[in-house]
C-alpha cells in the first residue's frame, strides 16, 4: 500500500496535479502519524496494510461528513473539494461490496461465529471488520446485523 501511494504521489508531482498531490500528502501524513503512535506501543514495523486501509476509510468518512456540513451551510465549493479528495482516497481502497454481498458476508459471519442472539453482535462485527475492512460501511452494516440476528 505504501509503495502504491508513494508512486501515485510521485506521478502527481510529475503531472503537476496540485489538488491530487495535496490529498496524497495528507494520506502520507496520516500514515506517518500512525507509524509514530504504533512505535510508541512497541510496533517498530509501523502501520500494516490493514492499518492503512482503516486510515483511508476514516479519511473518507471524515470528508463525507465535512461535505455534508458544507452543503448544509451553502458552501458548495468547499463540499466539491471534499468530494474530489474522497475520489483520490477511494482509489486506494478495495471495491465496496454491493448490498447483496454485504448480506451474504453477514450471514457467513453469523454462521462462522455461531451466533444465536443479539449478544453475539460484537463477535460478528469483529469478524466482519477483520475480513472486510474498507469494503463495507460498518455504520450501515450494524443495523443489518441486528436485523439478521432478530430473525434468528
Amino acid at each position: 500500500m505504501r509503495d502504491t501511494i508513494n508512486e501515485a504521489l510521485k506521478q502527481a508531482m510529475r503531472d503537476k496535479a496540485k489538488e491530487r498531490l495535496s490529498t496524497l500528502r495528507l494520506i502520507n501524513a496520516a500514515i506517518k502519524d500512525m507509524d509514530i503512535s504504533l512505535r510508541g506501543e512497541g510496533r517498530e514495523e509501523g502501520a500494516s496494510d490493514d492499518d492503512i486501509l482503516k486510515i483511508l476509510a476514516k479519511m473518507v468518512k471524515q470528508r463525507q461528513e465535512s461535505a455534508r456540513t458544507y452543503e448544509e451551510g451553502g458552501r458548495l465549493d468547499l463540499a466539491e473539494r471534499e468530494f474530489e479528495e474522497i475520489k483520490v482516497i477511494e482509489e486506494f481502497l478495495p471495491r465496496q461490496l454491493e448490498e447483496t454481498e454485504v448480506v451474504s458476508a453477514i450471514d457467513t459471519a453469523i454462521s462462522a461465529v455461531g451466533a444465536s442472539s443479539i449478544r453475539d453482535m460484537g463477535k460478528i462485527m469483529g469478524a466482519l471488520k477483520s475480513k472486510y475492512t474498507g469494503q463495507i460501511d460498518f455504520a450501515k452494516a450494524g443495523p443489518m446485523v441486528k436485523e439478521r440476528l432478530n430473525q434468528l
